[in-house]
Parts: C-alpha cells; sequence; structure tokens
C-alpha cells in the first residue's frame, strides 16, 4: 500500500511540476519582460528546486566517450565493457546493489579506463524484472560472480565496491576451494562490511538493534501493478533514499539552500555541479526482498562469514581456501557506512594467503564516498590499487585449453543456474560436462610432467 500511495502523491504532484516549469520558462526567457524584474531569479529558482525535490529520477547513463558493449545479461545483472576489446588488463568492477545505479561508479570507471579493459556489473532494479524471471537472493549474488569470474577469466581482476565485499569473497573462496583454473588473480575490497562487528557504524546499529522481522514488517513492499515486476516483493528505492538522506539530513539540506542561493545570483556553474550530482545521489532502485533480508541477516545480524559459519547452497564458505587469489583492503578514515576495520577483516581471515599478496590502504579524511570517488581517490588511491593489480599478475597455465573456453568455461552450478548466451565472446555457453572436462584438463594442465 505504501509504494502505491507514494506513486499516487507523485502523479498528484505532476501538474505541479508542469506549471512550476512554465513558470520558470517565463522568468528565464530572455524574450519575456518578466525576465527582467527583480524577483525573477529567486520565482524560476524556487520553481526548480521545488521540480527536483517532487520528481523521480531516471536511471543515468555513464557518458564517458567511450564505446560501451553488454557482454553478459541475465534477468537480474548485465555486464557492461567499455571501449573496445584490448589486450590491457581486465578489470571487474563489481558495483554495489545497495539502492543506487552502477552509474555512481562512473568516475571509478573512469580512472582505470587508461589502463584497464574495464567491466562493471549494472545490476536491474527489481521493479523492472517481471515475477517469471524467479527471485533473486544472496546465493544467486554468489553464483552470478562465480559465473562473470569464470567467463571474464584468465587473470581478471576484481573490485567489489562495499556491499559486494561479501558475496565477491566468498565466490573467490568457493572457487579457491576447488582450485579453480580461473579463479581471479586478485580482488579489491573498498569499503565493504566484511566484519561489522568491528568499529560498528549507525547502519551497523540498527540492524543489531531491530533485528530482521523489524525489516521485514516495515521495508518490505509488493511492485504495483504498473511496472513490469508487478507484485514482486521488494525493498523499494524510496524507502531507501529516505535512510540515505536521512543519515546526512542536514548536509543535504544546506546543500539544497546553497543551490538555492546560486541559482539566484546566476552561479551557473555551481548549481550545474550540484544538478550532477543530485541527478545521480537521488536516481535509486528496487532491490528484490529475499536479497534485501537474507543479506541483513547474514551480513549485519548473524555476522556469518567472520565466524565461520556463511554457507552457499550447503557448502561452507571459508576463508582460509584463498591461497592465489591476491587481497587488497581500501578503507576511508571518516566512513559513516563501514567502519575503519570492517574491510581489512578480510585479510586477517584469509590466513592461508602468503602476507605478501596482502595490501591494506588507510584514506586519510575520505569518508565513504570518498574512498571510490573523488581527488582523494584519483590521486592517492588508484595509483595504489594499480600497482597492487600489476604486481599481483598470475601467468596462464601453460598447454591449456583454447581462449574461448578459458573465457567461457564456468562452473557447472553456474551454467544450471544462469543457462544462456554471452555476447562479446565466441560461440554459446558450453554444457555442464564440457564444463567439468575443461575444468579438468586446466588442473591436469598444472600438474608437474
Amino acid at each position: 500500500m505504501l509504494y502505491v500511495m507514494r506513486d499516487a502523491h507523485c502523479a498528484m504532484l505532476s501538474s505541479g511540476r508542469s506549471w512550476a516549469a512554465a513558470t520558470r520558462l517565463v522568468c528565464e526567457n530572455p524574450f519575456s519582460p518578466f525576465a527582467y524584474l527583480p524577483q525573477s531569479r529567486a520565482l524560476a529558482a524556487s520553481c526548480e528546486m521545488f521540480e527536483r525535490v517532487t520528481r523521480t529520477y531516471s536511471k543515468p547513463a555513464f557518458n564517458l566517450g567511450v564505446a560501451e558493449r553488454v557482454v553478459w545479461e541475465r534477468p537480474f545483472c548485465r555486464v557492461i565493457a567499455f571501449g573496445e576489446p584490448s589486450d590491457k588488463p581486465k578489470l571487474l568492477i563489481v558495483a554495489p546493489m545497495s539502492g543506487h545505479y552502477a552509474t555512481l561508479l562512473r568516475s571509478t570507471v573512469a580512472a582505470f579506463l587508461d589502463t584497464h579493459q574495464v567491466f562493471i556489473t549494472d545490476w536491474a532494479d527489481a521493479k523492472q524484472v517481471p515475477l517469471s524471471a524467479g527471485n533473486f537472493d544472496l546465493h544467486d549474488y554468489v553464483d552470478y560472480c562465480r559465473a562473470l569470474f569464470a567467463v571474464l577469466g584468465p587473470n581478471l581482476n576484481v573490485m567489489a565496491v562495499c556491499q559486494p565485499s561479501v558475496p565477491v569473497l566468498a565466490a573467490i573462496a568457493l572457487m579457491e576451494a576447488e582450485d579453480h583454473p580461473l579463479a581471479p588473480c586478485s580482488a579489491t575490497l573498498i569499503g565493504g562490511p566484511i566484519d561489522t562487528r568491528r568499529s560498528p557504524t549507525a547502519v551497523n546499529r540498527l540492524a543489531q538493534e531491530r533485528g530482521l522481522a523489524w525489516f521485514e514488517r516495515h521495508c518490505i513492499h509488493a511492485v504495483p501493478w504498473s511496472y513490469p515486476g508487478s507484485e514482486r516483493p521488494v525493498y523499494p528505492g524510496f524507502l531507501q533514499l529516505a535512510g540515505f538522506m536521512g543519515m546526512n539530513l542536514d548536509r543535504h539540506v544546506s546543500a539544497h539552500w546553497e543551490m538555492f542561493d546560486h541559482l539566484v545570483r546566476g552561479d551557473g556553474d555551481s548549481a550545474a555541479k550540484h544538478r550532477e550530482f543530485y541527478d545521480e545521489y537521488l536516481a535509486v532502485m528496487d532491490l528484490t526482498a529475499e536479497f534485501f533480508l537474507q543479506t541483513v541477516r547474514t551480513v549485519f545480524v548473524e555476522h556469518a562469514l567472520p565466524r565461520g559459519e556463511m554457507r552457499h547452497r550447503g557448502m561452507p564458505v571459508d576463508l582460509s581456501a584463498i591461497r592465489r587469489c591476491a587481497l587488497m583492503a581500501v578503507e576511508g578514515e571518516q566512513d559513516d557506512i563501514s567502519g575503519v576495520g570492517q574491510t581489512r577483516a578480510a585479510l586477517d581471515l584469509s590466513t592461508n594467503l602468503p602476507e605478501d599478496r596482502k595490501a591494506y590502504h588507510l584514506q586519510t579524511g575520505a569518508g565513504h564516498y570518498g574512498v571510490f570517488n573523488g581527488s582523494r581517490f584519483r590521486a592517492e588511491i588508484v595509483p595504489k590499487i594499480a600497482a597492487f593489480m600489476a604486481l599481483n599478475v598470475r601467468k596462464a597455465p601453460q598447454g591449456r585449453v583454447t581462449d574461448r573456453a578459458n573465457a567461457t568455461a564456468v562452473d557447472s552450478v553456474a551454467l544450471r543456474a544462469f543457462p544462456g548466451r554471452i555476447t562479446g565472446f565466441d560461440g554459446e555457453l558450453p554444457s555442464a560436462s564440457e564444463c567439468t572436462a575443461s575444468h579438468n584438463l586446466h588442473r591436469s594442465s598444472e600438474q608437474p610432467a
């Protein structure tokens, strides 16, 4: 009901937004006599602010000036490759599935375009996915990651920003336990909630205090009939946005007052920066209820991964199985989402990974957003990540199977779960038996003669 009420409220305000747009045009058009009245700028600014705070924001575009190719697609995710295929090192950026679109990492992608062939996970808005596509939970997220690592391997570098740190690390641990030849050669975890018992933040404490039943009762709503995902239970994006805004409400109110002042004074450049940021920040997507609730329980309530109790489809997720994939943890000194030490826990828990394949960076003066975006990120964090990835390139085994098999050989579990085609590579995904044969051939090629 809340979802329907919210949509009805937006619809009722649509006529007001139209009047505001018309009034703004009259006050700003140089051919209009009203544009030269003393109060015209203030009235035009008021109209723009009203329109911006009452409308819903659609999914932004990356607009990075390079070609974009969809190379992998499933109901809840597609993978975008930037630029033309090249021999540059491969980097898969796993974007957070936590309310905002993958375009929030636009600057993160841009920072590596010159040095890497960059891919990014573009997660689907759950309200746009029909019920016939099935459910999507944390187990499915891990399966997607495993399939992607195999499809884009070998010698794949992975970067997980915030929320995906847990499923990405779990997928790597499962592949390492199987001695999978296409496990990533390096993984960089940025501001991720690996162990939220360390330096708990307000977000962590809320999950502990409220419990899973509270979230299920207050945060889960059915998608209205007007969307393709009608009747799908979701955690709506507008509720997530309310939480984001509420954490730093005074900062957002001040930013909008400054925006109003910039418009009145005619400071177009400052106003444009405000629009650019909030066009991205206010664009949100729904999450499937099963994924959201399972993540809350596993990561924030039970702390299953750091306690060694996380299981994936019956299999234990043991971080001590990680022996080859190099790990780097990046944290922000002022991060109010993932406290200091929560991401570094991944290095402590990977007890069988050699110390020379671990790296850690604490960025002074950076908050959660600053560890993957902004001037400090570009100047101080990016060079360290690039050096870490270059240092940990793993040579492909000699006598391996064909490049096509390397590019498409995913484990049989992922194949059964996500059959279909992959674009941008040669041919169709192999069958489970072909995959098993390919896997065994890889393993035999690594054995000494």
